[in-house]
């Protein structure tokens, strides 16, 4: 194993170096989260506005279960998925088990529940705000939601960028359905967790270097659109 001196000496040769091994990692990380946040998005917004600007009967446990769900456990999501795509499971003739795609299903799931839970919250908050006024001018709850989530599309980024850090972060759920395989379904957390077992330091370093400074730029990103937000309520 080598010392810890001449293991951050290395990891930082593999990031001034651009070493492909790590770009690729890298890049496949990246390219698995924001996938995974995208379609997060797509589903969890309407979802969090539609609980949000509406009444209705076991709107309460709803609200309780999604709220649950943000803390679902990776490695049961990941085990769930691996039953779905296995060879045996129901949708295993589409062979995507050890794929990017499983992997990007995974961190979906475990993702949707926090943009859903959070987005309703902002939402319902406004909604109270402008119910009245919707309901003066007849606007249809299509268009009411739109303009809700419009007006709320700094705190939506906020939201956004929680969810791209709890993707990226992820381990459980990826290592099951993706098994680390390198080349292809290898991420930054698996590697590191890989790397680290193997007593190679220098590659674990740089990926843990390089996941720590996105979560940095995440919560800077994260405190500026605040900061924004802000200035444009009380402008």
């Amino acid at each position: 194993m080598q010392n810890f001196a001449e293991s951050f000496g290395l990891a930082f040769q593999l990031m001034l170096s651009a070493d492909p091994d790590l770009m690729e990692i890298i890049g496949l990380s990246l390219q698995v989260s924001l996938s995974a946040l995208l379609i997060s998005l797509v589903l969890g917004l309407p979802l969090g506005a539609a609980i949000g600007m509406t009444r209705f009967h076991g709107r309460g446990a709803t609200i309780i279960l999604l709220n649950a769900l943000m803390g679902l456990p990776p490695v049961v999501v990941g085990l769930c998925v691996y039953l779905m795509l296995s060879r045996a499971g129901p949708m295993g003739w589409l062979g995507l088990l050890y794929t990017p795609t499983a992997m990007i299903i995974a961190q979906a799931i475990l993702v949707t529940p926090i943009i859903a839970a959070l987005s309703r919250q902002i939402v319902e908050d406004l909604h109270a705000e402008y119910a009245e006024q919707f309901r003066s001018l007849c606007v249809p709850p299509g268009t009411a939601a739109g303009a809700l989530l419009w007006d709320a599309r700094y705190s939506l980024l906020t939201v956004a960028l929680a969810g791209f850090g709890r993707a990226v972060a992820e381990v459980g759920a990826v290592i099951i359905v993706g098994g680390n395989i390198d080349h292809l379904t290898r991420v930054m957390t698996t590697a590191i967790a890989l790397e680290t077992s193997k007593g190679d330091l220098a590659l674990a370093l740089a990926l843990g270097i390089v996941l720590l400074s996105l979560s940095l730029i995440v919560n800077a990103a994260v405190m500026a659109l605040r900061m924004t937000a802000e200035k444009h309520a009380y402008a």
